[in-house]
């Protein structure tokens, strides 16, 4: 048996078959923008290695100075 989709708004859980066509199409649009967001989080957190993977990689090539 499949469950039926809910979201909630200001603390009101609503099931997505008793909204509005409008409403359904928001929803729509904020379950993209939000797997949009998770794929750029995603995208950073890779960014963000490799960054500091060339960073170590260049403060080994650089010279040292002396104290």
């Amino acid at each position: 048996m499949e469950e039926e989709t809910e979201v909630t708004v200001d603390g009101v859980t609503y099931k997505l078959s008793e909204l509005s066509d409008a409403a359904k199409e928001q929803v729509a649009s904020l379950q993209f923008v939000e797997a949009q967001m998770t794929e750029l989080n995603a995208k950073l957190a890779v960014f963000q290695t490799a960054r500091n993977a060339y960073q170590a990689a260049l403060q080994q090539l650089v010279p040292r100075l002396k104290q």
